[in-house]
């Protein structure tokens, strides 16, 4: 979409009727007065509706490549338009859960419409009590577990780029891709 000049386009604010009364009748200064309005237009139309630009539900889809950049929110081409508006409007929440299992279920979700599940916490163990005995050694390997949602294909090199690209880098990460839901889905 191009916001360059639209033809017929009309302006909201002809400058030809706001020129003081002795050239409202002059034909040579309307003329010249509309052919400024035709390049106006456009960007009168964009400031007046700039809020709408701001917002990635309803901004120009070429426009949200920016607004991703903004938000450092991931901006795929390959994904549906729909999906990369919610990939930047939901960007600040999921930075907020970056590098946690939430996280990464929510990442998957957005990118590939697949349902994610991760078990293991990386490796860490912590106590409420003070000079408690040391817990034992957790496991430092986190399994990620993906089924394709309704409708959906699993692609497991992407599966594992994204799972690479959000887990923790002190964390190693397994990725098991299963054809459904686990067995034990409906706890």
């Amino acid at each position: 979409m191009s916001r360059a000049a639209v033809p017929g386009l009309p302006s909201r604010y002809p400058i030809g009727g706001q020129l003081p009364a002795l050239y409202a009748d002059d034909d040579l200064a309307q003329r010249f007065t509309s052919g400024l309005d035709t390049v106006l237009a456009p960007v009168f139309a964009t400031l007046d509706n700039l809020p709408s630009y701001f917002d990635p539900r309803v901004a120009p889809a070429d426009f949200l490549v920016w607004l991703a950049s903004w938000v450092g929110a991931a901006d795929d081409p390959r994904w549906p338009l729909a999906a990369r508006r919610e990939a930047v409007a939901r960007a600040v929440e999921l930075h907020r859960w970056r590098g946690t299992g939430r996280g990464l279920v929510e990442g998957l979700r957005l990118a590939l419409g697949v349902h994610a599940e991760v078990t293991g916490d990386g490796g860490a163990a912590w106590s409420r009590t003070a000079g408690a005995d040391l817990p034992p050694k957790p496991s430092s390997e986190t399994l990620v577990r993906v089924w394709p949602g309704p409708g959906t294909r699993v692609d497991p090199d992407r599966v594992r780029a994204i799972v690479r690209a959000m887990c923790p880098v002190h964390t190693a990460c397994r990725v098991e891709v299963l054809p459904g839901p686990p067995a034990d889905e409906g706890r």
